[in-house]
């Protein structure tokens, strides 16, 4: 007899995001052409100062365990970065460099949370969120937002919300999946609830970076005074230089959660990769131009993604702020047959569309709003193109 599985992971859902790349994957490997807009990863390879830095991070020997919480250089440059860039002083021991920002996460809530403690987590929401408070023992409170408000929480849905096991308040700005961003007036009408509710605030500010046109991203510890002794800000080098694949992320907390996830770290982990630490460092201290220069074309994408969705019958999407997604309302295009098969939820149009057409798309059920695809735009304009007309085609011709 096979060993049991434990209850908290038989109850477990996949990423939703890593399934639909895994088909795109089976696919390609089958010689089949795909169009894939399923995961949210930059298509650009990492800048090359940063993987030079690698390079000689190897050579001076920087191979073996470091200090389970991140080498001093790389909480020296993070420290850095967000004073200059936000005015925020924080010290290196509030500084908890973590396997990823999703690692981070899971560090924040495991030091958090007992059996009982609430989360609010607005949707649409990151598909990750909710399954990381449950293996932490916590419980996740979705709150619905509507399209008409570019998915964004209000303060009086949050108090609404409220109860008292209410312990933390989780947001995204700008928002994986919908592309939304909250104002800084948005963010500190929510700070004023979680002030008055002595709640804690879970920042993922991990798409800082990625903001188009007029919009100004606000880092929430900013929004009004006190604020940054209750607010976890998880961040991370994957998006904004693009390495996805070096996994280093970071949670800027209260120095008593910094050390209580230091502790949890050293027993999990031991440390993040040594070589991926030294070149984050390259990442946030060496040359920008790369930044700048992802961000332009980001831009570009986003004015065809834009352009191109508007004008397919009976489709709709928020105004896309910033990351790199398009989160777009299908629901008029559902309850209907598609090659004679009949396609009533969003899992089922995105996997017919990527049967029938070889886009990769992900199925907004996977971040709480049924009736929803997410599209990311970190790919290439040729693939944009081809999707987009295949995604016409499928929705005005099958």
């Amino acid at each position: 007899m096979p060993p049991k599985i434990s209850g908290i992971i038989q109850a477990l859902e996949p990423s939703a995001t890593m399934a639909m790349a895994a088909k795109a994957r089976e696919l390609k490997a089958a010689g089949k052409t795909v169009y894939d807009l399923s995961v949210g990863e930059p298509d650009f390879t990492t800048p090359a100062h940063i993987c030079q830095a690698a390079v000689e991070a190897m050579q001076a020997g920087h191979t073996h365990y470091t200090v389970a919480s991140g080498i001093p250089e790389l909480k020296k440059a993070v420290v850095e970065q967000y004073k200059a860039a936000h005015g925020l002083e924080y010290a290196p021991a509030q500084v908890v460099v973590a396997n990823g920002a999703k690692h981070a996460l899971h560090n924040v809530f495991t030091v958090l949370l007992d059996p009982g403690d609430e989360v609010i987590i607005p949707a649409p929401y990151w598909v990750s969120y909710a399954e990381l408070v449950r293996l932490s023992s916590g419980t996740p409170v979705i709150v619905e937002t509507p399209q008409e408000n570019n998915f964004k929480l209000t303060p009086q849905a949050l108090r609404a919300a409220l109860t008292p096991n209410t312990r933390v308040l989780l947001l995204c700005s700008p928002s994986n999946p919908t592309g939304g961003m909250y104002s800084r007036e948005e963010l500190g009408a929510l700070a004023d609830v979680a002030l008055e509710r002595d709640l804690t605030v879970m920042a993922d500010e991990i798409y800082d970076r990625l903001v188009y046109g007029e919009n100004v991203f606000a880092s929430f510890p900013t929004v009004r005074p006190g604020l940054q002794e209750r607010t976890v800000v998880i961040n991370g080098v994957s998006k904004t230089y693009a390495m996805t694949g070096w996994r280093i992320g970071w949670s800027l907390s209260p120095q008593n959660l910094a050390k209580a996830m230091a502790d949890l770290q050293s027993q999990e982990t031991s440390n993040p990769c040594s070589v991926s630490q030294y070149a984050a460092v390259a990442a946030l201290t060496g040359p920008q131009q790369c930044v700048a220069e992802m961000l332009a074309e980001f831009a570009k994408r986003r004015e065809f993604v834009r352009k191109r969705l508007a004008a397919i019958p009976g489709v709709s999407f928020p105004e896309i702020s910033g990351a790199f997604y398009a989160f777009v309302n299908i629901k008029q295009h559902l309850g209907r047959a598609y090659g004679g098969t009949q396609v009533d939820n969003s899992t089922q149009w995105c996997l017919e569309l990527l049967a029938q057409k070889n886009v990769a798309t992900v199925m907004g059920s996977a971040f709480g709003a049924e009736g929803y695809a997410r599209l990311s735009f970190a790919a290439g304009m040729a693939t944009l193109e081809a999707a987009l007309d295949r995604i016409e085609e499928f929705v005005t011709k099958s």
